[in-house]
């Protein structure tokens, strides 16, 4: 399923990132920034275009990397954040402790794994973190899995309910600050903030 993913954003690459700004997070990255200290590191995990989040990070005077599935996704980000650091990555070849940030973020993404790596995921995403430190995340708000046309390609998603989300979020190290379901262009995601214990 990794390579239908990867396939479908390199072929949408250039779609998808005219139309992220169709999901505002402005208010989640806001609250997100509120607990910071100037100049933290924040990794953005699936970054696509970096547009709107990491730009709206690297105004915040944020140091930002950005990894992505998709090749063309982060030649976009190259060229529109310069400032920031990105490479391509599959989330699911993450290894602990690879990264030391203050901060990760994760926009509709996750969801894209297949659900039964989501609890090994934010236990990587974990490791990335001192005690103290924040994840801001999207997850899929119902229990599904399958594939989909998504801006004209076949694309896999893989989720489960909300509750179970929350559940393994607090089981992987984590104590959840906002736990709220986001509906905007006629999807519906779970977004949580929480703090690594």
């Amino acid at each position: 399923m990794n390579d239908l993913v990867r396939e479908g954003y390199n072929k949408i690459a250039e779609v998808y990132a005219g139309q992220r700004d169709l999901f505002k997070n402005d208010a989640y990255l806001a609250q997100l920034s509120a607990f910071l200290h100037a100049r933290a590191r924040i990794l953005d995990i699936g970054c696509g275009a970096g547009i709107p989040v990491d730009r709206y990070l690297l105004e915040c005077g944020f140091r930002v990397t950005g990894i992505d599935i998709s090749e063309k996704q982060i030649e976009i980000a190259r060229r529109n954040n310069p400032g920031a650091a990105y490479f391509v990555r599959d989330v699911l070849d993450l290894r602990d402790g690879e990264f030391e940030v203050d901060a990760v973020v994760s926009f509709y993404t996750i969801f894209h794994a297949p659900r039964e790596n989501h609890a090994h995921l934010l236990g990587v995403i974990r490791s990335f973190l001192s005690p103290g430190g924040l994840m801001l995340i999207t997850m899929g708000s119902s229990n599904w899995e399958g594939t989909e046309v998504f801006h004209g390609v076949e694309m896999f998603w893989s989720h489960f309910d909300s509750q179970t989300n929350r559940a393994l979020i607090e089981a992987s190290g984590f104590r959840v600050e906002v736990d709220e379901i986001h509906s905007s262009g006629g999807e519906q995601h779970q977004i949580l903030l929480g703090v690594a214990l």
